[in-house]
């Protein structure tokens, strides 16, 4: 005898099976980015707030682990590199080249140079400026989750905001105080054979010209200090 199929028998028994299946999909789907998040919390707490500006590169497990999160940390990785180079290409020059002045006569033997490290140190505030400014509209745009939202606003502002809100007044005071030592190293040349150096002193003519060298070595002694807090960024403190 034939024995027929009753298809709503059927259609009732698969409905909760599909209806299983849908939820079982969702909340895979719903672990992953839950499972992203929390490596990125993780990565962020254990690496990041502890490396201070050398950010690791990811590897390609990572960006697997961290899923489109990996583009939040390539905003932090990629001002911190930007701001290290122009650091490193401009305000570390000079003050390299300032701590090479021990004795009279290096005012007039790094002039030239400091002179010509200045120009590149001048622009390193508007290199400053673009960086964060870049880093800062992918900051606003950013859609976190309430426990990852604050954890990453630290992480951005120790790695953003702290390091170029610190950085930028230091700039124009480390480049007037570079000034300040290739005017010296200017009036000591211009004196031609009027200046001569004696056991690290030196020696001018009229008593004009050793006011005027005083007044010039007492102003730079007002804004050497400057230079202590351009070598701790040079170093990455801030």
């Amino acid at each position: 005898m034939a024995v027929g199929i009753n298809s709503r028998r059927v259609a009732r028994w698969m409905a909760p099976l599909l209806a299983l299946m849908v939820v079982l999909q969702l909340t895979a789907c719903g672990d992953k980015e839950g499972d992203e998040r929390k490596a990125f919390i993780d990565y962020l707490q254990n690496t990041v707030m502890r490396s201070g500006q050398n950010l690791p590169t990811l590897s390609e497990d990572q960006k697997q682990k961290l899923g489109n999160y990996a583009n939040d940390y390539q905003v932090l990785v990629t001002f911190s590199r930007q701001m290290k180079q122009g650091i490193n290409n401009s305000l570390g020059p000079v003050v390299n080249t300032l701590g090479q002045i021990r004795v009279p006569q290096d005012y007039m033997q790094q002039h030239d140079t400091l002179a010509q490290e200045l120009g590149t140190l001048n622009m390193l505030g508007q290199q400053i400026q673009t960086a964060k400014a870049q880093a800062d509209t992918a900051h606003a745009a950013m859609k976190h989750p309430d426990d990852l939202k604050g954890i990453y606003n630290q992480a951005y502002d120790t790695i953003v905001t702290r390091p170029a809100n610190g950085i930028m007044p230091v700039i124009p005071a480390l480049a007037g105080f570079a000034q300040s030592v290739v005017q010296v190293g200017d009036y000591l040349i211009q004196q031609g054979n009027q200046v001569t150096f004696d056991n690290n002193q030196v020696q001018l003519q009229t008593q004009q010209q050793v006011t005027q060298y005083n007044t010039m070595m007492s102003e730079l002694t007002t804004k050497q200090s400057v230079l202590l807090t351009a070598q701790k960024a040079v170093l990455g403190q801030f």
